[in-house]
């Protein structure tokens, strides 16, 4: 239960869309600075109770800035580095307030505004400490660091952004693809079937009408009527499975693709004299995409190196991962990979490396057929 306040108090506090976690309260250690002068010298009751006021209020702005946007947080970074300026004559370390508001420039609106945002809390506070604090600790860490954390947090967001842009997009042309692909099937089988159920029809009345005038042509209405079914059921497989399968090249570069689009160093070595049989090259290319991602899934790998090669009859295809392992044999996709391998007489091993080894090895004789 109070596990369950507790994460109640930090939606309350920092929300879910502001994309922070805990380390919010993290950065709150950065107010030391602030509390640290007076380690160093005598404070008055009056200083001390001004001091708590202050990062009272600043706690109260800190928190709910991460839940404002646009010119709300202008405000409210702009209150966080007055709290600044009027300790500044008092307290050097009152600069730590101008790199709070710099860091919360970000949310103030683009790059662009943003920025000035940044370079003008860098500039009041050169201006300040040339007239009240011109001491290394307090113009400093004001305008130098407030200057890095403020650009760094507006490139952080800025990217945030982009990969968000980036994933909407790829997930409209899945979507897209998803759609044109229901359309191509059922335009497909409207084409396909149409005719061929009427014929099935047609063939099968007459037959009905035939079967006591004359059963032997009735028989042979019978007999074209269930190949006309099957060449029907064969056509609606065929589109279904969109005419045609993705070869064993287009995965092998797609493989590539997506590991390193995951910073997964990948290494392909394909025997220039191994052509699989088109048969064999679909299997493969659907068993090395399975493969690829359970690697980017759940093995964590920074590296992966696939072989492509022919031995002794048969073709080798080895997928080594130095990721976490243990993929389990029982494992849903690889029961699904097994199955594809052994329909064509090969066999399927998993281990033999620290990280990850899946091993295919295939016949080459008869998997033309």
């Amino acid at each position: 239960m109070m596990g369950a306040a507790i994460k109640r108090l930090h939606h309350w506090l920092v929300p879910e869309d502001s994309g922070q976690d805990w380390s919010v309260y993290l950065w709150l250690i950065y107010l030391q600075f602030f509390l640290l002068e007076w380690w160093f010298r005598p404070v008055s009751m009056l200083e001390l109770s001004l001091a708590a006021l202050t990062v009272a209020a600043f706690l109260v702005l800190y928190f709910s800035t991460w839940r404002t946007r646009g010119r709300r947080a202008l405000l409210q970074l702009s209150l966080i580095a007055a709290l600044g300026l009027a300790w500044t004559p008092f307290n050097a370390g009152a600069s730590v307030f101008m790199i709070y508001a710099a860091a919360f420039a970000c949310r103030v609106g683009p790059p662009r505004l943003a920025l000035i945002v940044v370079l003008c809390i860098a500039l009041v506070v050169s201006l300040v400490a040339w007239f009240w604090q011109p001491l290394l600790q307090y113009w400093i860490p004001g305008a130098l660091i407030s200057l890095i954390i403020g650009v760094a947090n507006i490139w952080q967001t800025e990217r945030e952004r982009q990969n968000a842009q980036l994933r909407l997009s790829q997930a409209e042309v899945q979507r897209l693809a998803r759609v044109a692909e229901r359309e191509r099937i059922a335009r497909d089988l409207h084409d396909l079937l149409g005719h061929t159920l009427s014929l099935i029809t047609v063939k099968s009345e007459l037959a009905g009408r035939l079967i006591e005038r004359d059963p032997a042509r009735a028989r042979d209405e019978i007999v074209e009527v269930e190949a006309t079914a099957r060449k029907a059921l064969s056509e609606v497989r065929t589109a279904i499975s969109g005419m045609h399968e993705q070869s064993l090249d287009e995965a092998l570069a797609h493989a590539e693709l997506s590991l390193r689009a995951a910073d997964v160093v990948t290494q392909i070595e394909r025997a220039a004299d191994c052509e699989p049989p088109p048969r064999v090259g679909a299997m493969l290319a659907l068993v090395l995409r399975e493969a690829v991602t359970n690697i980017l899934r759940h093995a964590q790998a920074r590296h992966c190196r696939i072989t492509l090669s022919c031995a002794s009859g048969r073709i080798c295809l080895d997928i080594v991962d130095d990721g976490r392992g243990g993929i389990r044999a029982d494992g849903n996709g690889v029961v699904g990979m097994r199955a594809r391998v052994e329909s064509l007489g090969g066999d399927l091993s998993l281990g033999g490396a620290p990280g990850g080894h899946l091993s295919i090895r295939v016949p080459l004789e008869g998997a033309e057929s």
